[in-house]
């Protein structure tokens, strides 16, 4: 990981923890991406296992992200299958799937939750896109969308064909219709270029 491609913002920064901090993690050192990748930033690389509404992918074939550059990414990270905010933003992306990504965008949910999870609440919302299982939230880490209680946090990347982030919301409101207005027009502009 070269620095001069990530930005300063971007860093990965060892701080050690001291007094009550120190202890309530373990007393372990911890490393903070601080912001993730910035626009503009090739995206970071990752594998993950997956699961679709019909099937869980076999271990020998595990999501690639590079394998898809030449194509528009919507990375959605998400902290919880069956939640009421994740059904919502799961349930929305289905809904509105041809105005807001259309066929040549390849949509990926992101959480800790099991294949099995994601392949029975990719069933109940009827998803036509994978749902990727990242339990250590070792992707999460990559892409600062790691939260608390061994969850990722709701962000949103488009990475556009150049395998670059063209988009992200670090803070993705799944109840706001903005955010998925937004969400679109950088899908759209991602496309174009």
């Amino acid at each position: 990981m070269h620095s001069h491609s990530l930005g300063v913002a971007g860093l990965l920064l060892a701080l050690p923890l001291t007094g009550l901090a120190a202890q309530a993690a373990g007393g372990n050192p911890t490393a903070v991406l601080v912001s993730g990748p910035n626009e503009g930033t090739r995206a970071p690389e990752f594998s993950l296992p997956w699961a679709t509404k019909e099937t869980v992918g076999g271990a020998d074939a595990p999501y690639e992200l590079w394998r898809d550059r030449g194509k528009t990414v919507v990375l959605a990270f998400y902290p919880a299958d069956f939640t009421k905010g994740c059904t919502a933003e799961m349930q929305t992306f289905a809904d509105q799937y041809d105005t807001l990504f259309g066929p040549d965008v390849v949509v990926l949910g992101v959480s800790s939750d099991s294949l099995e999870s994601h392949k029975r609440f990719a069933a109940s919302l009827n998803l036509p896109f994978r749902l990727l299982s990242d339990p250590d939230l070792t992707v999460a880490r990559k892409y600062a969308s790691n939260g608390g209680e061994g969850r990722a946090k709701r962000t949103v990347f488009v990475i556009g064909p150049d395998g670059r982030v063209k988009y992200r919301n670090m803070k993705f409101n799944p109840l706001d219709p903005k955010d998925y207005s937004a969400l679109g027009s950088a899908v759209e502009a991602a496309r174009g270029g």
